[in-house]
C-alpha cells in the first residue's frame, strides 16, 4: 500500500514538472519581486521527496529541526513499542507451546495481562505510524503554503493593528482591530 502510495506520487510529481513548458512569471508592480506561480508545487514537490527539502527551498531553515524531530520521534516510537510487541507476542506463544520464561518479570505475568500489554503496545505503534505519516503531510502541506504565502505583496502601508475606541454613550473603552490602507 506505501509503495503504490509512493509510485502515485511520484509519478504525478513527474507529470506536473513536464507538462509545464516554460513557467509564467508576472512582474508584480507593487513590489520589485517576481512571482512564480510554480514555486508553492516545486516547495511540495521537494518536501514530499526528501521531508525538510522543501523549506530549505523556501529559506526556513529553522523548521528543519522541527520536521526531524517529529517524523524521528514517531520513527522511534514506532520501533520501540513494535519491539515490545514482539516481546509479548512471544513470550505468549513460548506459553502456549508450554516453553518457560527466562524472564522473572514475564513469568509473573497471566496470559490475559500478556494479550491486554500486546494490544496496548500495538494500538501505540498504530498511533506512532499514523503520526509519522501526518508529520509527513504536514511537512508538505507547510512548504506548499509558505511558498504561496511568501510572494505576497506585504509592505508598510498595509497594517494590521490593535485599536482602543471610546464609546460615546457609554463612555467605556472598546479594544479591538482595525484594518488599514493608507494611499
Amino acid at each position: 500500500m506505501q509503495n503504490q502510495f509512493l509510485v502515485v506520487l511520484l509519478f504525478i510529481g513527474l507529470t506536473s514538472i513536464f507538462a509545464q513548458e516554460k513557467p509564467v512569471i508576472v512582474k508584480d508592480s507593487l513590489k520589485s519581486e517576481t512571482i512564480d506561480p510554480l514555486r508553492p508545487s516545486k516547495a511540495a514537490f521537494y518536501s514530499a521527496v526528501l521531508p525538510g527539502l522543501g523549506q530549505i527551498y523556501n529559506k526556513k531553515y529553522w523548521k528543519l529541526p522541527l520536521i526531524y524531530g517529529a517524523i524521528g520521534t514517531s520513527t522511534y516510537l514506532y520501533i520501540d513499542n513494535q519491539k515490545k510487541y514482539n516481546i509479548y507476542r512471544d513470550e505468549y506463544k513460548s506459553r502456549l507451546e508450554g516453553i518457560k520464561s527466562d524472564s522473572e518479570f514475564l513469568a509473573g505475568l497471566s496470559e490475559s495481562q500478556l494479550i491486554a500489554a500486546q494490544k496496548q503496545f500495538q494500538r501505540n505503534r498504530d498511533l506512532s505510524a499514523l503520526f509519522m505519516v501526518g508529520f509527513y503531510v504536514l511537512n508538505i502541506i507547510d512548504a506548499n503554503i509558505d511558498a504561496a504565502l511568501s510572494q505576497f505583496n506585504v509592505n508598510e502601508r498595509l497594517a494590521f493593528k490593535p485599536s482602543l475606541n471610546k464609546n460615546e454613550i457609554t463612555s467605556e473603552n472598546n479594544f479591538g482591530f482595525a484594518l488599514n490602507y493608507t494611499f
